[in-house]
């Protein structure tokens, strides 16, 4: 049986370049996200093209009725799953300064990027402790994908600090809880991405990258951060459940 990875967000930005990196070692690819199944046929057809096999299913990680026919699109498609990578989020729709925000916006930005990942993590970690049960040789694993934002505030969002802070306890807690059974943890963070997400400060970041705010003084890719992810899929970072991998170039080293 193929190996199989359910991808968050997996159709854009840093989660389509995990999903290429993935279909890359061979992963079948169980994706989701908020847009039409109609708009993502043609990344489908380019990841099927690698000769693995690609779904879609619209969820949003903030309902969890969303969540469970997620996964049970996975286990119609593809009968198991190996990796979880967390990766679907959101900023605030309206950035504003912590004095102006809203909770309407905090309720939002915290179900999608905390509450969410935390309770699909705990359905595909009780799933992947049962595939272990009936198969000794199962291995799976739990990639969350955070942000330097989990240490770094910025006052005009946050609600997206908090969530990111809440997802890092979020990646330490089920490091512990699933270790007994053999389900590593890993919790990535990176930093200035270059996707559609960023595309509305990259004159902001262009600058700060000039003025010479990062150690490797350029944006970071989806690529990058996929070739890290495939690194952990495959084990090459033994002994290191829990672990954080910052990749941000830099930008958050002390510096004097």
């Amino acid at each position: 049986m193929s190996r199989v990875a359910l991808i968050t967000g997996g159709t854009r930005g840093i989660g389509l370049g995990i999903a290429h990196a993935l279909a890359a070692e061979g992963y079948d690819l169980m994706l989701c996200g908020r847009r039409p199944a109609a708009e993502v046929v043609p990344t489908l057809t380019e990841l099927g093209a690698r000769g693995i096999r690609a779904a879609y299913q619209i969820a949003d990680m903030a309902n969890a009725a969303e969540r469970s026919a997620l996964l049970e699109k996975t286990r119609e498609t593809f009968g198991a799953l190996h990796v979880l990578v967390n990766n679907a989020g959101m900023a605030p729709r309206d950035r504003r300064m912590m004095l102006d925000a809203t909770e309407e916006s905090f309720e939002e930005v915290l179900r999608v990027n905390l509450q969410g990942p935390y309770f699909l993590t705990q359905a595909v970690g009780n799933w992947m402790i049962a595939q272990r049960a009936a198969d000794a040789a199962f291995s799976g694993c739990v990639i969350n994908v955070n942000s330097i934002s989990a240490t770094v505030a910025s006052i005009n969002r946050g609600e997206y600090c908090v969530s990111k802070a809440g997802l890092a306890m979020a990646s330490q807690l089920w490091a512990v809880a699933l270790a007994p059974h053999g389900i590593p943890v890993y919790e990535l963070r990176p930093g200035l991405i270059k996707t559609d997400m960023t595309a509305g400060v990259t004159s902001k970041y262009d600058a700060m990258i000039e003025q010479g705010a990062l150690l490797e003084p350029r944006w970071g890719t989806p690529e990058d951060i996929g070739r890290v992810a495939a690194m952990l899929v495959r084990g090459d970072l033994p002994y290191a459940s829990g672990q954080v991998l910052t990749l941000d170039g830099g930008l958050t080293m002390p510096r004097l």
